[in-house]
């Protein structure tokens, strides 16, 4: 696997331009990226989401820029836990996905790097839809996702309340959901609850999958 990782890695940096301005998210094959980048010489700055993956920058000298001062990024780049072949994605994982959907969103290219484990026709939902949530809109937003079909659970964490809280300050929920058949559609019902400020469903977001095989490498472009 580790293998693997680094030749997406490699495959991934054909897609950067010398002097331009690249988003980065979290996760192993992006640290092997980081350092492919630094290899290659390329000019690059970068924004990320992710503290660990600025501390790699740091230490590879790579300039990072603050995400509120960017309005354009030619390229980013980032993991998933799922992808389909509508370039649907599930980032379950982690708890940065809302400023990973704002560098997505402002991006020319939004390349997800992937192994083909990963990878189905349509997406299974064996992974939640993670919720970035105000605290007070807890038990509304349990509700309605009960009405949707799905079923709530807050993220525990040993902190004194219980609650996982993201890097913005927002309470994180995971949503479990079976037998979506409108995935756009159970994407925008989820947004369209109030308390909620983003979810962990990509839904056209992504323009590319790069996806690593063992006998090479399979894309997926929008």
């Amino acid at each position: 696997m580790k293998i693997m990782k680094k030749r997406c890695a490699e495959k991934a940096v054909e897609y950067i331009k010398n002097n331009s301005i690249i988003g980065l998210g979290g996760g192993s094959t992006i640290g092997y990226l980081i350092d492919f980048i630094k290899e290659s010489g390329l000019n690059v700055k970068v924004v990320t989401p992710s503290f660990a993956t600025e501390k790699l920058c740091h230490e590879k000298k790579i300039e990072i820029l603050p995400l509120w001062s960017v309005n354009h990024i030619d390229t980013a780049f980032d993991g998933c836990d799922e992808i389909d072949f509508n370039l649907n994605a599930l980032k379950s994982c982690g708890a940065i996905h809302t400023k990973e959907k704002i560098i997505g969103q402002i991006a020319d290219e939004y390349i997800l790097l992937v192994d083909e484990s990963k990878v189905s026709e349509k997406l299974t939902f064996k992974y939640p839809i993670v919720l970035e949530i105000l605290k007070e809109s807890i038990g509304y937003v349990e509700r309605k996702i009960k009405e949707l079909g799905g079923r709530a659970e807050l993220r525990k964490s040993s902190a004194k309340d219980g609650l996982t809280i993201s890097d913005s300050g927002l309470v994180i929920m995971d949503c479990f959901f079976e037998n979506v058949k409108d995935i756009e559609k159970l994407h925008d019902d989820i947004l369209k609850i109030t308390g909620v400020a983003e979810i962990s469903l990509f839904c056209r977001v992504v323009s590319r999958a790069l996806i690593v095989c063992e006998n090479g490498f399979k894309i997926i472009s929008k």
